[in-house]
Parts: structure tokens; sequence; C-alpha cells
């Protein structure tokens, strides 16, 4: 198991897109498009966090790059993200319900990536797509490479991430809520229990 002080330095790599420079084509790819663009520059205020299948190496290529973002204001956000987004290429931005909590999604394209940016009323360390990557590369560090390419086939198949991962692990019921059982709960250095890898 990781230690708390593993977990903390992959929680810190996760939120700093360097680790993407020294990652496979694609994410080298995903570094350069994000940072030419001033995405996470732009995005600072929301504390941005890229999340979904590039950043732990399972993506397809069509996969798009997800960033979640934490905002106190959908009505702000959704401005704020028109504003600096809406001339790039097939532009869109709506509202949804996401298990019963407001998010609001920007879509649009550059030229090598579907960029999708997500944002909810919660810290973005504790949103499901956030916990999911953390838990889902645990498990491919822990299963190692041929688990990872049967992960990359059922995704080819047409499977969803959560669901490849449910089914090679012989999970029941829904996926996403099964997956996040998986989370490993690890005590600080204040003793206080809390929710890691």
């Amino acid at each position: 198991m990781p230690t708390i002080l593993e977990n903390r330095d992959l929680i810190e790599n996760f939120r700093n897109i360097e680790y993407l420079k020294h990652g496979n084509e694609r994410q080298k790819l995903a570094f350069d498009e994000i940072k030419s663009y001033k995405i996470f520059e732009i995005l600072e205020k929301y504390n941005p966090v890229l999340t979904g299948t590039i950043p732990i190496g399972i993506d397809l290529p069509e996969s798009d790059l997800d960033i979640i973002c934490e905002c106190e204001n959908h009505s702000e956000f959704k401005s704020y993200l028109s504003r600096e987004f809406s001339d790039k290429k097939d532009f869109k931005i709506y509202s949804i319900e996401h298990y019963g909590i407001e998010s609001t999604i920007a879509e649009f394209k550059t030229n090598n990536f579907l960029f999708e940016i997500f944002g909810q009323k919660i810290p973005t360390e504790k949103q499901n797509a956030y916990r999911h990557m953390i838990i889902e590369n645990r498990i491919l560090n822990e299963k190692g490479l041929e688990f990872k390419q049967k992960i990359k086939e059922l995704k080819s198949d047409g499977l969803k991430t959560e669901p490849a991962f449910a089914k090679l692990l012989g999970l029941k019921g829904n996926p996403y809520i099964e997956l996040l059982k998986l989370e490993i709960k690890t005590v600080d250095n204040n003793g206080k229990r809390c929710t890691s890898l």
C-alpha cells in the first residue's frame, strides 16, 4: 500500500500537469496543447485538474481532455467560459444534473483534442472524476501492463472506462459507485482518517 507521503506526492503530481511532459506521445501532445491555449492559466481561479484516461495512459485516439473545476456560481462560470472559449471550434456550453448535482459543461475543439471543462460546486479533489482516476491509477499500478492492455481492449470494444474496470475486477452493480468503494482509507499526520489512494 502506498505511504501517506506517496499519496500526497501522487495527488500533487496530478495537480501539476508537468508530469505529462515525461509521459507517452499523446500525453506530451496534451501538455503542449494545454500550454499553447493557456487552458490552466485561464481556469486557475476554479482549481482545475486534468482527469480522465489520458493522465493514466488508457486513452483511445478519440479520447478527450477532461478538466474538472470547482465553481461556486454556475451562471458566472458559464459566462466566463463563454467569454474565454466561445471562439474555439464547435464550442457549446450547457448545465445538467449529474448524480443530483448541478454541473456545467463546456466543450470545444483545438487542433488535436476535444476539451471538456466540467464544473461543480465541489472541491475538485472530491469530485467523482478525480476520485475515479486516483483509484484507477492505483489499480493499474498494482495489476500491471497486461491488465492495462485488457482495459484498453475493452474500451476499444465500446465499454466506458469505469464499466471496463468493473468487468475485469468482477464488480457487480453500478460501476461508477462500486469503484468508489475501492478508495483506501489512510491516516494523515494529525491522526485524522482521510480518504486517499
